[in-house]
C-alpha cells in the first residue's frame, strides 16, 4: 500500500499510534475502496476524520468515543441510546465500519455490549486498527466481507440493533437497497429490536422515497430523522430511517433530534407514508445504487 505522511511540527512527545500530542500529522494510504485519509482535528487533541477519495466517512475522538461529530452519526447515536434502557449491554450489527465510530460509541455508552462490524474493505480495517486502536476491553468483532454476506451469517433474532451505513465511495451499493436485503435485516433483529439505515439523497428525493417504501414493506413501524431542508428537497444530505416490529420511541427521538447542534425533524406514521408519494418498494431485480452527491457537497 502506498503511504505518505505530511510534514509536522510537534513538541517532541509521542503517545503512540492515534495518540500524538502537538500538531499531529495526516495519514494517507491506499485502501481497497480508494484513497483513505486520516486528518487530525485541530480542535480536539486525539480526534481524527476519515475520508475516502475526498468524501468524509467518520470522525473519531480517542479521548471521548461518546463524542459524535457528524450529524447523521449523532442521529444514529440517539437510536443506540434509545434501543434499550441506559447503560444496558446490547447486541449490535454494524453494516459498514468506516473508522468504527458507532461501535466505539456503543462500547463507551453501553459497556459489555457485544458487537459485530461487517466492513468489506480489509485494508481500511487494518489502517483504522493501527492508527486509531480500539479499546482492548471492547467486545467488537470485525469481519471483512460484503455487508449482505456478513448479515446472512448472523443468527436469527440475535441483534437488538442493526445499523446499515454502507457506502462505496459516496453511494450505497444497489444490493443493499432492496426489500430482500431489509428482510434479511429483519430476520436478524429481535422482535423488540431496531433496524436503522443511513441514507443519502437530494432533489427530487426519489431514492429516499423508494427506500421508505421498501422498509415499510418489511417493518410495520417507521420513523425518519433528517434536516428539514433535506426533507424539502432543497439540498443533498443524509437521512436516518429507523424501523421496528414494535412501536418506536418517537417522542424521545424527536426531542433529541430537535436539540442537536443542527436540529433535525422526525417524520412518522401517515405523514411519513404520504411523503413516499406512492413510491414502490425496491426489489433486487430493479435495485440501483444511491445517487452520487454533487461535487459541492464536500467542498
Amino acid at each position: 500500500m502506498a503511504r505518505a505522511r505530511n510534514q509536522r511540527a510537534d513538541d517532541g512527545r509521542d503517545t503512540g499510534r492515534g495518540g500524538r500530542r502537538g500538531q499531529a500529522e495526516a495519514v494517507v494510504e491506499a485502501v481497497d475502496g480508494g484513497l483513505a485519509e486520516l486528518l487530525p482535528d485541530r480542535d480536539r487533541a486525539r480526534a481524527w476524520t476519515l475520508l475516502i477519495d475526498g468524501a468524509p466517512q467518520s470522525h473519531v475522538d480517542l479521548d471521548d468515543p461518546s463524542y459524535l461529530s457528524f450529524e447523521y452519526q449523532r442521529r444514529l447515536g440517539h437510536v443506540i441510546d434509545l434501543v434499550a434502557p441506559p447503560g444496558r449491554p446490547v447486541q449490535v450489527v454494524h453494516l459498514g465500519g468506516g473508522a468504527l465510530s458507532l461501535a466505539r460509541y456503543t462500547a463507551a455508552t453501553r459497556p459489555r455490549s457485544t458487537q459485530q462490524v461487517v466492513e468489506r474493505d480489509a485494508a481500511l480495517v487494518q489502517l483504522v486498527r493501527r492508527e486509531l486502536p480500539l479499546d482492548p476491553n471492547a467486545r467488537i468483532r470485525v469481519r471483512s466481507t460484503d455487508a449482505r454476506e456478513g448479515l446472512a451469517k448472523v443468527p436469527d433474532g440475535w441483534a437488538d440493533l442493526v445499523i446499515a451505513d454502507v457506502f462505496s465511495g459516496a453511494r450505497t451499493p444497489a444490493h443493499l437497497t432492496s426489500a430482500e436485503f431489509v428482510t434479511e435485516a429483519r430476520r436478524v433483529v429481535k422482535d423488540s429490536g431496531i433496524y436503522a439505515a443511513n441514507l443519502a439523497d437530494g432533489p427530487p428525493l426519489a431514492h429516499l422515497r423508494g427506500q421508505i417504501a421498501t422498509v415499510a414493506s418489511v417493518f410495520p413501524e417507521l420513523a425518519l430523522v433528517a434536516d428539514p431542508t433535506v426533507l424539502r428537497g432543497k439540498r443533498f444530505g443524509n437521512a436516518v430511517l429507523v424501523a421496528s416490529g414494535r412501536p418506536l420511541p418517537v417522542a424521545e427521538l424527536t426531542r433529541r433530534a430537535a436539540s442537536d447542534p443542527h436540529p433535525a425533524r422526525v417524520e412518522h406514521g401517515k405523514e411519513l407514508l404520504d411523503f413516499t408519494g406512492g413510491a414502490a418498494p425496491v426489489t433486487d431485480a430493479v435495485a440501483v445504487a444511491s445517487p452520487a452527491p454533487p461535487p459541492s457537497v464536500f467542498r
